[in-house]
């Protein structure tokens, strides 16, 4: 199992690339970061500072949207990026979340995503594509790769996901939903003809290592506000199973907590002491984040790696981060690696 250590870009932007550092160092393979240019600084400014302070760490969006930059925009960042770094980005991409509805737009429809990733893919992987009537191609680009994962929550959006994707990414550690989502996005993938196996599956969630449990759940009940602007978008569309509304094609684990949910303050996303989580039960605190000893850690990431979980990514939006770094280097991901003994 790989593993990615996710950091939303807080001036001062030395600190990101502090962090970035420190996980590398402490066996972190991927460094992912948020993507919302109002409410944090330009991640991909700050990519370069960090693959240029890293040695091999790939580094990336959780999650860009297509709708705040122009597909070939984003397709030439990576590119660049590639040759100046050798080939170490990578692509998460969904509709749009914060990035999106701060400056009152909506996310993007799953058509207009799907597009979005062939042009994206195509440009940054120095083929030519087929983008508003021309065909188009980076004349200066030779032998970049770039692989598209996809954000889903929503069925049509993991049927999306099985189908071009090439990794999965659930901004979640619960495990009965991953354990649908991953079945559903697989499902969809052989439908389409392509090997299931061959798509990666990443979890992201907030890992927090410490003792006091009231504390670390007051530290990322912010991730239940989060996720449950997506649950309430998929609600929407899809009915509330616990009612009798819903279409069956949406866990009722996954929607019963955001009944109490009373709108949601951007200014206030993906923040510690987010006043606009106080809906989020300590269950599913605990169900969707990573907290407490790092043995418990090691519990749950063996039972995500045991369901196919090709790579955790670690949320750090909390007040203990070089500790929760360090456990990890020293305790959790030699744990979850495939033991090679020198003499057979």
């Amino acid at each position: 199992m790989d593993f990615g250590a996710v950091l939303q870009t807080n001036p001062p932007s030395a600190r990101t690339v502090q962090l970035a550092v420190l996980a590398e160092n402490h066996g972190f393979s991927h460094v992912w970061t948020f993507d919302s240019h109002l409410l944090w600084q330009e991640p991909y400014v700050i990519y370069s500072k960090i693959l240029n302070e890293t040695r091999k760490v790939i580094v990336g969006p959780m999650v860009t949207n297509p709708a705040t930059r122009d597909w070939t925009v984003t397709a030439s960042t990576y590119a660049t990026l590639n040759e100046m770094y050798g080939n170490r980005t990578i692509c998460g991409i969904g509709r749009g979340d914060s990035a999106v509805r701060v400056t009152n737009g909506r996310p993007s429809t799953l058509k207009t995503l799907r597009e979005s990733i062939h042009v994206i893919r195509e440009l940054a992987n120095s083929r030519p594509v087929e983008y508003n009537g021309a065909t188009l191609q980076f004349p200066w680009s030779t032998g970049s790769t770039l692989d598209v994962w996809v954000a889903a929550y929503g069925p049509l959006a993991l049927k999306l996901t099985g189908e071009v994707g090439d990794g999965f990414i659930l901004q979640m550690a619960d495990l009965d939903v991953a354990e649908w989502m991953i079945t559903t996005v697989r499902a969809a993938a052989k439908n389409a003809g392509r090997d299931p196996d061959a798509i990666k599956f990443c979890v992201a969630a907030p890992m927090h290592i410490g003792d006091d449990m009231p504390h670390l759940r007051d530290q990322n009940r912010w991730f239940g506000g989060m996720v449950g602007n997506h649950v309430a978008d998929i609600v929407a569309k899809y009915g509330d199973p616990s009612t009798g509304s819903g279409q069956g094609a949406v866990p009722k684990a996954l929607t019963d907590y955001i009944k109490g949910r009373e709108g949601y303050d951007y200014n206030e996303h993906g923040r510690a002491g987010n006043t606009h989580a106080d809906f989020v039960p300590d269950e599913i605190v605990d169900r969707f984040c990573l907290l407490g000893p790092a043995e418990a850690h090691i519990e749950k990431l063996k039972a995500l790696k045991e369901m196919g979980v090709d790579q955790f990514a670690g949320y750090l939006q909390h007040d203990n981060k070089e500790e929760t770094l360090r456990v990890y280097g020293e305790t959790v991901i030699p744990a979850l690696a495939n033991h090679i003994t020198a003499k057979a």
